[in-house]
This record gives C-alpha cells, structure tokens and sequence, in this order.
C-alpha cells in the first residue's frame, strides 16, 4: 500500500509540476527561441518513434518510374521549396523564420521511402510540416518521395529539367493550382 501511496504523490507532484509550467509562462514558445537541449532531443525522439511505429507495415511501390518522379518534382516545386530548398537554392525567407528549421532535402536525410511517405502524407504537428494527404491522391505523395529519393544527387538544370519534364513548368515562387473534389483529394 506504500508503494501505491508514493505513487500517487509522485503523480500527482508531476501532474502540479506540469500546471505550473502552464500556467507561468516559463516555457517560452517564440518560434526564435531555441529549446533547451533536453527538450529538443524529447521532441525528436518522440517524433522519430511515432513515425517509426506507424511506417512498419506501408508497401513501398517502386520508385524509379520517370514520369512518378517527374511527377513528384512538379509538386515538390510548387510546395516544398521555400522550406525544404531546391539544387542552387541555398536559403528562402520562410525557412529562415521556422522553428525547428526544416530539413534540407537537397542534402541526404535519415529516412526512408516508407518514413518520407508518412511525413508528406500526414505532416508532422508543431513543426509546419503540412499534412498533404488532405488534399493529394497517394499517387501525388509516392511521386514526392520518388523525387526526394533522386533530389540530394540533382545539379539545379537537372532539377529544372525535371520539374518541366510534365510540360507545366511550375516555380516555387509562382501559384501552384490544384483541382480538388468535395472530398479534398487531388486530381490531375
């Protein structure tokens, strides 16, 4: 019954701790304040475990299909750029002000296809990573992560190449229409 008691204290004293945590205002969450080490490594290894749990059981279809890449550079380029940045772009305005920074995707990265299809489909909270599953077929999301496997080896004119490859040759800095259905899905 001591256990069960000791327990309860320590629950509860957690649980008081956490309110006034809240409640003071000591966590500062200003997207130019970085978190404290302890805090950010928490973060990360939550995100990375709650990725690696749910990408266990995705199919990964093949990936080397021209026109799937293509595809996929034409959505990165209308989507991606001003955060995760293109060959020959080094830095963009938003990425500068986001916090934690997005990775550079033209730079290898430590995910898979199965792990880069979860993250473009279903976004990741607190991060400004969207959810693009809400508004884009799976076939839109496996081009992405085709084209993301090819991106960190692309010159700029490659990337260039492939992104007007589809004959709609789309700039980051330009509006990227999409057709959408009553239920959010994408079409092309």
């Amino acid at each position: 019954m001591t256990r069960l008691r000791i327990g309860i204290l320590i629950a509860v004293a957690a649980i008081a701790l956490a309110a006034l945590a809240v409640y003071s205002g000591v966590v500062d969450v200003a997207a130019d304040v970085p978190h404290s080490a302890l805090v950010y490594a928490l973060i990360e290894g939550v995100k990375d475990r709650s990725i690696a749990v749910r990408t266990k059981d995705i199919r990964v279809p093949p990936l080397d299909d021209i026109k799937l890449i293509a595809e996929g550079a034409k959505h990165y380029d209308a989507m991606c750029v001003d955060c995760h940045l293109a060959p020959g772009v080094k830095q963009s305005d938003l990425r500068d002000g986001l916090y934690p920074q997005p990775p550079n995707l033209t730079e290898k990265i430590n995910l898979g296809p199965a792990e880069m299809f979860w993250v473009v489909k279903h976004g990741v909270k607190m991060s400004a990573m969207p959810a693009w599953g809400k508004t884009h077929d799976e076939q839109s999301l496996w081009g992405i992560v085709a084209f993301l496997q090819r991106l960190p080896d692309l010159a700029p004119e490659q990337y260039h190449a492939l992104v007007e490859q589809t004959g709609e040759a789309h700039r980051h800095d330009h509006h990227h229409s999409h057709d959408h259905d009553g239920e959010g899905k994408h079409h092309e």
